[in-house]
């Protein structure tokens, strides 16, 4: 049997730990700082520990399923006292890169094994194990130690290297293209809202229209920096243009974030570029 302990079991902390126990082989000790959230897994087989060095002491692994930064930091001072120093621990949490960087060195300097593990998980699919990404950076010797581990709670385990933050800003990454999609499937709603077309009949154009060839073709522009026009930035704002007044007052928040954006970027004079432009690097100049 592994021991394991998961501290944080809101609802992707407590879809790895239904996982952990219907998989088996598992003796799973859990904590939480609501105690009624963790009290739910006792049920199904899950130790429920008073506190977090409590929750850790004799594990083979230690798993972090947290808020944020100031909680991870919190947490595992509340910990260590009950860890063995051999002990890895795994942190979930999607964190700052900055302060994972931090915590890292000095965790690492106080004898404690810490790796950085965030995931594009549901707690559905925690409790499967068999879908999701799960991302780790953080010293090769320590994944070693846990990778078996890991990858049976996810479809894919990617090590991402040894940087300690690289994953943090990989996790940073995806989330902020999943906010961007979601804001910008609000967006056409609301626009037809306004124009009275039924949500469900202007979703139905993504069924013809296919969009998963922008996406590449717009990145490679950008890092190309190549910002010859197949699309002007000033047809473009013409066209946002367009929108922002068909949707007649519905929120717009990422069009007219873009449609701000293009503005500042015409009037320094790049308006005859491709809408790719957008992604320039600061202090890029206009060739």
């Amino acid at each position: 049997m592994t021991r394991v302990a998961l501290l944080g079991t809101g609802l992707l902390g407590s879809g790895f730990a239904e996982g952990l126990l219907s998989r088996g082989g598992t003796e799973l000790s859990v904590w939480n700082r609501t105690r009624a959230k963790a009290e739910a897994l006792a049920s199904k087989g899950a130790r429920v520990a008073d506190t977090p060095a409590d929750a850790v002491k004799g594990v083979d692994r230690v798993h972090l399923i947290l808020l944020d930064d100031p909680t991870v930091d919190a947490t595992i001072e509340a910990l260590l006292p009950g860890l063995d120093p051999s002990v890895v621990i795994c942190d979930h949490t999607t964190n700052l890169p900055r302060a994972t960087a931090e915590r890292a060195s000095r965790l690492a300097a106080a004898g404690v094994a810490y790796l950085h593990c965030p995931v594009f998980m549901s707690p559905m699919a925690a409790r499967g194990g068999t879908q999701g990404m799960m991302m780790v950076s953080g010293p090769s010797l320590l994944f070693d130690r846990v990778r078996e581990g890991l990858a049976a709670m996810t479809g894919n385990l990617w090590f991402v290297g040894e940087r300690p933050d690289l994953a943090a800003c990989y996790k940073l990454f995806g989330n902020a293209m999943i906010l961007t999609m979601a804001g910008g499937i609000a967006d056409v709603f609301h626009m037809a809202d306004a124009l009275d077309v039924e949500r469900a009949d202007a979703w139905g154009l993504f069924s013809r229209f296919k969009t998963e060839g922008i996406l590449p073709v717009r990145a490679a522009k950008i890092l190309e920096e190549n910002y010859t026009a197949s699309f002007e930035l000033e047809v473009a704002r013409k066209d946002a243009r367009l929108m922002l007044e068909s949707a007649a007052g519905q929120p717009m928040p990422v069009l007219q974030a873009i449609a701000a954006r293009m503005d500042e970027l015409i009037a320094a004079g790049y308006g005859d570029k491709d809408m790719a432009v957008m992604a320039i690097k600061v202090g890029g100049q206009h060739g």
